[in-house]
C-alpha cells in the first residue's frame, strides 16, 4: 500500500462530495425552470418551495437580463439556466483543483 493511497482516497471523495452537491443545485434550478416556463401557481406549496429555495442562487443573475417578479405567467427565465451553467463550471474548476496533484 503506497503512501499516496489515502490522499487519492480522499481526493476522490471531495470530487463525490463536490458532484453531488452541483447535482442536488442543479436539479432544484431545473425544477424552478420548468415550473416557470410552466407558470407554476407560487402560492402552490411544492412551487413555493422551489422558488424560496432557488433564489438565493438565481438572485446574483437577476439583473444580467432585466427581471421582474411575474409569478403564476409562464416565462423563460434565461438567467435560471446561465446559473445553472455558472455553478456546473465552478464545480468543474474546483474538481479539477482537487485532483490538480493526482499522481495516477
Amino acid at each position: 500500500m503506497s503512501d499516496l493511497e489515502p490522499r487519492v482516497e480522499g481526493q476522490r471523495l471531495w470530487v463525490r462530495v463536490i458532484r453531488y452537491i452541483v447535482r442536488v443545485l442543479l436539479v432544484l434550478l431545473a425544477f424552478r425552470f420548468v415550473l416557470a416556463l410552466l407558470g407554476a401557481n407560487p402560492a402552490n406549496a411544492f412551487a413555493n418551495f422551489v422558488y424560496s429555495l432557488s433564489t438565493p442562487f438565481v438572485a446574483p443573475f437577476f439583473t444580467l437580463f432585466g427581471y421582474r417578479v411575474a409569478y403564476g405567467v409562464s416565462r423563460l427565465e434565461i438567467f435560471t439556466l446561465v446559473a445553472m451553467a455558472v455553478y456546473w463550471l465552478i464545480a468543474e474548476g474546483l474538481v479539477r483543483l482537487v485532483m490538480i496533484n493526482r499522481t495516477e
